[in-house]
């Protein structure tokens, strides 16, 4: 049974709306809650490991389940990079490089075990326990990111947003007119989109001051998931579709 999505215009739209989402509610927990982020990422990642069981326990793709782990990486992933740069004082370019080796070693030993990076075909419980470390890595990685882009750079929010834009752009691009692997293709998108979601998270609640929106964690978190929540009972619908239909045909 598939236990992940199909790959689509609409996965993308909701994996940058879960990563915007982490954003703001780590922001919200670690920051305007002054939880901190130590004990804010020891909080998130009991609920990445709680929302994984579920995953790991489903026999079928579940929308619900599979966008909560997705967040609950997205959540955790900022407050551990913000833990890493600030707390430890590594620094977003050494945080990033740090997290980028992660990945690559972490993809590695999943290509040496496998021989395949595939993210369509995550069936077997080893297969699943890489697809979702990879991704933890890649929405910790990109918050170390879009933090550099936003503030080390000088590019600021929305300069960082325009540059992740355009890049994103790029792999849409290279997908569609290139023979570049897909599975290459992929692993870049979905480190891209969490700095692309960073930037827009910050873009949202920081102050017109600091050239933000300022909507706050509070008020962009519940815009964010309210909007998140209607695409996930959306692409509930559409997944109990084809079931229903076969049951009216029998």
């Amino acid at each position: 049974m598939k236990k992940v999505p199909e790959i689509t215009l609409l996965f993308w739209i909701m994996k940058i709306c879960a990563t915007t989402l982490g954003e703001t509610a780590g922001d919200l927990l670690s920051m305007t809650l002054n939880v901190g982020y130590a004990i804010s990422s020891l909080i998130l990642l009991g609920g990445f490991l709680v929302t994984l069981v579920a995953q790991l326990a489903a026999r079928r793709y579940i929308p619900a389940i599979y966008w909560a782990v997705i967040l609950a990486t997205s959540t955790a992933g900022t407050t551990l990079s913000d833990y890493m740069d600030r707390t430890l004082g590594l620094g977003y370019a050494t945080g990033a490089l740090i997290l980028v080796t992660l990945l690559l070693l972490v993809l590695g030993a999943w290509w040496l075990s496998e021989r395949s990076l595939s993210v369509t075909q995550v069936q077997s419980r080893r297969v699943e326990l890489f697809y979702w470390t990879a991704i933890l890595v890649s929405n910790t990685l990109g918050t170390a990111l879009g933090d550099y882009l936003a503030d080390d750079s000088g590019l600021g929010f929305a300069g960082g947003a325009l540059l992740i834009g355009s890049l994103l752009a790029v792999v849409v691009v290279l997908h569609y007119f290139t023979q570049l692997s897909s599975v290459l293709l992929f692993w870049v998108a979905f480190v891209l989109t969490r700095p692309f979601g960073a930037t827009m998270g910050d873009l949202l609640t920081k102050s017109p001051d600091k050239n933000g929106l300022g909507f706050g964690t509070v008020g962009s978190s519940a815009i964010l998931f309210g909007v998140l929540v209607v695409l996930i009972i959306y692409t509930s619908f559409q997944v109990r579709r084809p079931t229903l239909a076969n049951s009216l045909n029998e």
